[in-house]
């Protein structure tokens, strides 16, 4: 069969019967759609397992066969699972640095499906070629279809619809709060611009991303940068080796940011990395980030209730 990825065609075996797929969020995908019986292997779940736990079930995240939880897998880890498909992303399991490329797979006689959010726009390295929203349906759609889960695919995206359509009819904020998304960082800071999937959760939440001017997707930028955005609330990737307090501590010692109100009135929500990577737990992260903003006073109240409460301490 064959699917548009990254804008090409590209073709898959119908259905799909041993994928790889790494990195929580796009696990998340497949659990979501109920093709773990499709997959061979997963890697990398390690930090999101207990997240996917909580909302695909025990059964369902444990019946994975782990063959690398805390990091990528290399060339060989693949190989030994006899994949004839692998499910990854640019900077998610694929890299030049160690050679494990959609064009390697390819020499392998295994078909490589490419994260949309990490799909490369030219030849800067950045990444983002649609919005996050539609690369999320897109990535869901096209898993349905190389695993035989078309119907079950389109419930996911109907209901991540319909959630959408709640928030955006909640009240709104005059004027949309400013959120910065701190993924990590000391010298400079992790962040999204406005290919990531934060720009697309803050956008539904009723706020602005502080870069939503930057046409990447996960990147770096400066502690100027972030003071001259004025931020009026920070939210966390919970995400290691940086724990939360780390973050919280670096904030409150930088100048120009450790007097802001955001940090003097502690408007801070930290939430694991699996509902701010692409994937259906975005919309999850949406809800969470609006009652935040209510909460903080940020967006007018709303009769909103998120499905989970995913904060982590």
């Amino acid at each position: 069969m064959t699917v548009t990825n990254c804008g090409a065609p590209a073709e898959f075996p119908a259905p799909a019967s041993r994928m790889f797929v790494n990195d929580g969020n796009l696990i998340s995908m497949v659990l979501a759609i109920g093709a773990q019986d499709r997959v061979a292997a997963v890697s990398s779940i390690q930090r999101d397992a207990d997240t996917l736990r909580r909302h695909y079930g025990a059964a369902a995240v444990d019946g994975l066969h782990d063959v690398s939880p805390q990091s990528y897998p290399g060339r060989e880890t693949v190989l030994a699972q006899r994949p004839d498909v692998m499910v990854a992303g640019w900077n998610y399991g694929y890299a030049e640095d160690d050679g494990l490329t959609p064009d390697w797979l390819r020499s392998q006689d295994i078909a490589p499906y490419v994260l949309t959010e990490s799909c490369r726009s030219g030849d800067t390295g950045a990444r983002g070629i649609v919005d996050p929203w539609t690369a999320l349906r897109d990535d869901l759609t096209n898993l349905g279809t190389i695993t035989g889960r078309e119907a079950e695919a389109r419930k996911v995206v109907d209901d991540i619809s319909a959630r959408l359509a709640a928030l955006q009819q909640a009240p709104q904020a005059g004027t949309p709060p400013t959120i910065f998304l701190f993924d990590s960082g000391t010298d400079t800071v992790y962040s999204s611009g406005r290919f990531g999937a934060p720009q697309g959760i803050i956008t539904a939440a009723g706020a602005r991303n502080a870069l939503d001017d930057v046409a990447d997707t996960w990147t770096s930028v400066s502690w100027e940068r972030i003071a001259a955005s004025r931020p009026d609330a920070f939210l966390f990737v919970d995400y290691p080796p940086q724990s939360y307090s780390e973050k919280i501590a670096v904030l409150r010692a930088r100048d120009g940011i450790k007097d802001l109100p955001a940090v003097q009135q502690n408007r801070f929500l930290n939430l694991p990395y699996g509902l701010w990577t692409s994937g259906p737990l975005n919309i999850d992260a949406a809800e969470q980030v609006r009652k935040a903003l209510e909460g903080w006073g940020l967006v007018p109240p709303s009769a909103l209730q998120p499905a989970f409460d995913d904060t982590a301490p």
